[in-house]
């Protein structure tokens, strides 16, 4: 119940439901101050401290100011007491029992726009209700946001015909902008480093090269008014897309991958629309599944992860090794917790493999913005000893990293 204490004092703070600058029945200021307290107090309790709370002088049940939104709370949080599908088991003091589109219309009516996030979180991460996922209407009408997008992702075996269809589209929505977010900045880092071997029609402050264009304007020194005369500005072109590089990444989609999941798709259709970078992805768990031909499309990407089972690591690291076909500028990212399912040893043997092959193998636990990364820390350390990089970084970071290894 600890977040429906918060929720009841956030949202009963300042609505004015109490007068406290007058007493038009002749009472006190501070019985009246006493009865809103013990208002909060009841809302923060919950129906079982009604019985104490009416042996005050200030308080009865029938002066109880926040019955809505003690229902609209006990709906959701009163799970954490076992009543089945949240339905009361007595009559209480609403008209009728609730339903999950009659809540979710109050929660929009009563609450801000943070908290009725916050709730619908909760309804779906920590009580279950999937009928929000499964209800055409109240999944449209649900926030497409990270969160959703997940909970998609995990229940999306339970939908069919026009409920996954609007699925996808929250999910393309999410993406979309997700995508928009990352794709300028990594754009400008590896598309954006300069090839001081090739000129540029692009004049740009950020593409000039001032050692070139004052060495081949040395000719033009003024010695009388000792300056030079710059008769052509030298720019430097972007790096062409001969001679491409080639990325190959490999995802563990067991549940606990699930952000690196959504960040890896979305990175890797970017880096898929660069012409500087041929790319590469796959999925695994105990089996591999090859998704390199649907990268145009992260949406189809995630409708095609299947969340959980086992974890068959170098059965991915033998399949990634088939796709390489240019050691020396070929980088290799293997996402995952790093958790074998199978004797680890061999895992070992195929990251060897990768690197002395000539790859630069970069193993990710963890790709978001959150940092937060649970993986097996020995093989981690065992991986980096033998010439891996391994990190927890964001998009960005990677984005800026691939940069560096392509200049």
């Amino acid at each position: 119940m600890e977040a429906n204490m918060n929720e009841a004092n956030r949202t009963t703070e300042g609505t004015g439901e109490i007068n406290e600058s007058s007493n038009p029945d002749g009472s006190k200021q501070g019985d009246q101050h006493s009865a809103e307290t013990l208002n909060r107090w009841r809302l923060i309790l919950g129906e079982s401290a009604e019985e104490g709370l009416c042996n005050t002088d200030q308080y009865t049940s029938a002066e109880f100011q926040y019955t809505e939104i003690d229902e609209i709370l006990g709906y959701l949080y009163n799970r954490e007491y076992g009543e089945e599908q949240g339905y009361r088991k007595e009559g209480g003091r609403g008209a009728s029992n609730l339903t999950v589109p009659k809540w979710l219309h109050k929660v929009r009516d009563l609450f801000p726009k943070p908290t009725v996030e916050i709730l619908e979180k909760q309804a779906l991460d920590r009580y279950g209700l999937t009928e929000l996922l499964t209800d055409k209407k109240l999944l449209e009408s649900l926030e497409p946001n990270m969160n959703l997008l997940k909970n998609i992702m995990q229940f999306k075996g339970r939908m069919k015909g026009e409920v996954l269809k609007s699925a996808k589209d929250i999910v393309r929505t999410v993406v979309e902008e997700l995508r928009s977010k990352l794709e300028s900045q990594t754009r400008a880092s590896i598309m954006g480093k300069r090839s001081r071997y090739t000129s540029s029609s692009v004049r740009s402050l950020r593409n000039l090269n001032f050692k070139r264009t004052i060495t081949k304007n040395l000719k033009n020194y003024d010695k009388n008014k000792r300056r030079f005369v710059i008769d052509r500005l030298y720019f430097d072109g972007n790096i062409q897309p001969h001679n491409k590089w080639n990325i190959i990444i490999g995802v563990d989609e067991s549940g606990s991958m699930l952000d690196s999941v959504i960040y890896s798709s979305v990175m890797a259709s970017i880096f898929y629309r660069l012409n500087a970078l041929r790319t590469k992805l796959f999925i695994f768990d105990t089996q591999v599944v090859d998704l390199s031909d649907r990268l145009e499309d992260p949406v189809d990407v995630l409708m095609n992860v299947q969340l959980g089972g086992g974890t068959h690591i170098t059965k991915a690291l033998r399949y990634g090794e088939t796709l390489i076909d240019n050691p020396g500028k070929t980088i290799f990212i293997l996402v995952s917790d790093l958790e074998e399912g199978y004797p680890i040893a061999q895992m070992y043997k195929a990251c060897k493999d990768i690197i002395d092959a000539g790859c630069k193998l970069l193993v990710l636990t963890a790709l978001d913005f959150n940092g937060d990364s649970v993986y097996n820390k020995h093989a981690a350390q065992t991986l980096t000893n033998m010439g891996a990089h391994v990190a927890a970084i964001t998009p960005n970071e990677l984005a800026d990293w691939i940069g560096e290894i392509i200049t």
